[in-house]
């Protein structure tokens, strides 16, 4: 009994080079969006929404790390976090500030539109309290600045009791 042969083709035929594949022209850049007429552009130093994808790139630039490993430290960090504050734990981190449950007591509450009574059960919710550092790094942007984020005023904790 012969061996069946693996390729249809004798294999001591010299071998073409395959071509390289066509090349493409590069995809346009993506279209800038244009502000209203009359609206003027903000600043350069508005604050704007910072992504975990930059975060990432950023740690892993200081650290000489890979964007990946950056990616996945950030990621189980933030796992940790979720998983304690799950188990009902407070987080403490010195200068930063404190993440900690709160029970949310059930309550009546009023349908704006229907204008009906409605109970709201109790809730676990998290909350965040602003440790002196970040406190004072804050307080350092000027008062009554372009540069504070609208809806500021509904992340104050002071004078939330819950």
């Amino acid at each position: 009994m012969s061996p069946e042969p693996t390729s249809k083709f004798p294999s001591n035929l010299p071998r073409r080079p395959t071509p390289p594949p066509p090349s493409r022209p590069p995809p346009p850049p993506p279209p800038v969006a244009k502000p209203p007429s009359g609206a003027n552009p903000p600043p350069d130093d508005a604050p704007r929404t910072i992504t975990k994808k930059e975060l990432v790139a950023r740690i892993a630039e200081r650290t000489g790390q890979t964007k990946v490993v950056a990616r996945d430290i950030l990621q189980m960090f933030l796992d940790e976090i979720i998983k304690e504050l799950g188990r009902g734990n407070r987080l403490e981190f010195r200068e930063f500030g404190v993440f900690e449950i709160k029970e949310r007591a059930a309550r009546k509450a009023q349908n704006p539109r229907t204008l009906e009574k409605v109970d709201v059960p109790s809730k676990r919710v998290v909350k965040f309290r602003v440790g002196r550092l970040m406190k004072e790094r804050v307080g350092e942007i000027p008062e009554g600045s372009q540069f504070i984020a609208d809806g500021s005023d509904d992340y104050d904790d002071e004078d939330d009791d819950d």
